[in-house]
């Protein structure tokens, strides 16, 4: 006998249908919760650099190439206009103070010396033949004053005699008168030419003195017109080494062309540019250091120049101590210029983070260091080294400081 079968309920039938449509529907809930959520990714620990947050010394400076320069180079000018006769400096050559670099010739000059030559003698013989006449006339008046002393002496006895025969009436008073007034002449004369005799030494001295001034000055002007000769000839006028000479024998020059440079190498500089970022900043004085081979060598600026040329400005830095052995002109250095003193403050190290965020936000890890969460970030100071942090994390937070170029846009990190 047949049994009749009940017809089972539409969800007995239909259960796996119902089930993989609930499934389904809990999959599109999870995709939707997953582009509502924050976007995720799993990155790999072994390609990123996690860093923690310290309170560390913090000294800002600049680290920048800088390149060795001989700490003065002195051009050489011609004093003297003429043709290149002879070139006898070798360039790179090490010159001392003197050493002949190249010799001229001007015969226009030596003509003109020849001709100044003449004129000097001259004017010696005129000098010579002046102090001649004074010396003549000097002896003159000399003479004049002798015979006129000898003329008075004789009149003192003459008139002696005169009164011992006047007094014995050998002659009369008229006679004793006239010796007496010839007497009285004789002194009065002697005394005028006693006076003028004084009066042509002193004037003899003064003219001895005006001539022995112009014999100096034609002496020193024929001296410094003997001189121009020796301009011919242009020498090192420091020691150094000659660097080139930029003229060819034959070469006509003109006074005071530039035509060789020296360097000094006695000491060196290191000369460098800054970004304009850092103008305000850098003044001569502050100090630097040379990390070479593991020891440091200081550093000061002595020269800044302000004249900014594609947003950079140049600097100038001697050393204050040692200097590396293998310093060479043209040789290159990373110099670290001190911009304050060592501070204590919040730091994180340097990292690709930067240039992806404008240090703006990172990554901040959670304690499990399972998961990293994008966070906003304010960034201070900075060096080559560190980033000095004044907002948003905390001394013993971890960050992922490296690896933005492939994080995209992603606000959660899964740690694998």
């Amino acid at each position: 006998m047949d049994i009749k079968l009940e017809k089972k309920p539409w969800y007995i039938r239909y259960k796996y249908y119902l089930i993989a449509g609930i499934l389904f529907v809990i999959f599109l809930i999870y995709i939707v919760i997953l582009s509502l959520g924050p976007k995720k990714l799993r990155i790999d620990t072994d390609n990123i650099q996690i860093s923690e947050v310290k309170e560390d010394k913090f000294m800002e400076y600049v680290d920048v190439e800088g390149l060795v320069q001989p700490i003065l180079t002195i051009k050489v000018n011609t004093r003297e206009a003429g043709s290149v006769e002879r070139i006898v400096g070798e360039e790179g050559s090490l010159l001392q103070m003197g050493d002949t670099i190249l010799v001229l010739s001007n015969p226009d000059l030596l003509r003109s010396i020849e001709d100044q030559h003449d004129e000097w003698a001259k004017q010696m013989i005129t000098y010579q033949e002046q102090e001649i006449e004074m010396e003549q006339k000097s002896l003159n008046l000399k003479q004049q004053a002798l015979t006129n002393s000898y003329e008075l002496e004789r009149l003192k006895k003459s008139i002696a005699l005169d009164r011992e025969e006047y007094q014995m009436g050998v002659k009369s008073k008229a006679q004793l008168l006239v010796a007496e007034d010839e007497y009285n002449y004789k002194q009065k004369s002697a005394m005028l030419q006693q006076e003028n005799l004084r009066h042509d030494s002193a004037v003899t001295m003064i003219r001895k003195e005006l001539i022995r001034n112009d014999r100096e000055r034609e002496q020193k002007k024929y001296e410094r017109t003997r001189e121009r000769l020796n301009k011919l000839v242009v020498t090192a006028p420091i020691k150094g080494q000659l660097s080139f000479v930029k003229v060819t024998p034959g070469q006509q020059v003109s006074s005071s062309e530039s035509i060789a440079e020296i360097k000094v190498l006695d000491q060196y500089k290191i000369h460098t540019s800054l970004s304009e970022y850092y103008i305000d900043r850098i003044i001569t004085g502050l100090p630097a250091t040379i990390n070479y081979q593991g020891k440091k060598y200081p550093l000061k600026i002595t020269k800044v120049v302000p004249e900014v040329k594609d947003r950079m400005f140049d600097v100038d830095l001697v050393f204050t101590g040692d200097m590396p052995d293998n310093v060479r002109v043209g040789k290159s250095f990373r110099v670290q210029i001190e911009l304050g003193q060592p501070e204590q403050a919040l730091v994180i190290p340097r990292g690709n983070f930067y240039q992806a965020t404008g240090g703006q936000w990172i990554y901040k890890i959670n304690e499990s260091k399972t998961k990293a969460i994008r966070i906003p970030l304010s960034i201070g100071r900075q060096n080559p080294q560190q980033y000095e942090i004044t907002e948003g994390l905390q001394a013993g937070d971890w960050v992922i400081t490296t690896g933005y170029d492939t994080f995209g846009d992603a606000e959660e990190l899964i740690l694998k």
